[in-house]
């Protein structure tokens, strides 16, 4: 009897959910865009909120949002930083004073191996929302990922080849790369 308490006690642990919210902190998250020319910009933005929901020892839920407001551009001179920035912030991009956040809600995760996850959710960008999938992985108490999103599909027009034939060398690649680091704390 008592080696079926210690059973049924285990088990329930293991499937009990466990919340952690975000270090925003010590969490990171770069974009990266590219042209046909091969070259590339890059920055960072920053979270306002966040949280994961672990059950039976792996991620469940969760529901990050990021401050649109906090992009900056970390490749470019500091002389010319702020032009990029205003205008991946304005009309043209991602219409910020209009759309100050970007979420993204997990619905589901598959372990692929030992530490990385399948992650499925929904990534909402200018008021519009779509399905997007990606890989998560633990390295010591850091959770990464690496996701790609079509811009085009959150009606983001400029320079892209969805939208617009012949820009020969002014082509803005859709496929827009988001890498995070995330870092949380328990409740």
């Amino acid at each position: 009897m008592k080696n079926y308490l210690i059973i049924t006690l285990l088990i329930a642990s293991l499937s009990f959910a466990q919340q952690l919210t975000l270090d925003k902190s010590q969490s990171k998250i770069k974009w990266i865009g590219k042209e046909i020319t091969t070259k590339e910009h890059y920055g960072s933005l920053a979270f306002k909120t966040g949280t994961l929901t672990f059950k039976n020892n792996k991620p469940d839920k969760g529901y990050f949002v990021v401050d649109m407001t906090s992009l900056q551009n970390k490749d470019l001179p500091e002389d010319y930083r702020g032009r990029l920035e205003g205008h991946l912030k304005s009309n043209d991009f991602f219409s910020v004073d209009k759309f100050p956040e970007a979420e993204l809600s997990i619905t589901q995760s598959t372990q692929t191996d030992q530490n990385n996850y399948s992650i499925e959710g929904l990534l909402k960008i200018k008021g519009a929302t779509h399905p997007i999938s990606f890989d998560m992985k633990k390295v010591d108490a850091i959770w990464e990922a690496k996701m790609v999103f079509d811009r085009a599909k959150y009606n983001i027009q400029f320079r892209s080849g969805s939208f617009f034939e012949n820009l020969g060398d002014k082509l803005i690649y859709d496929d827009i790369l988001i890498e995070t680091q995330l870092v949380f704390n328990r409740e």
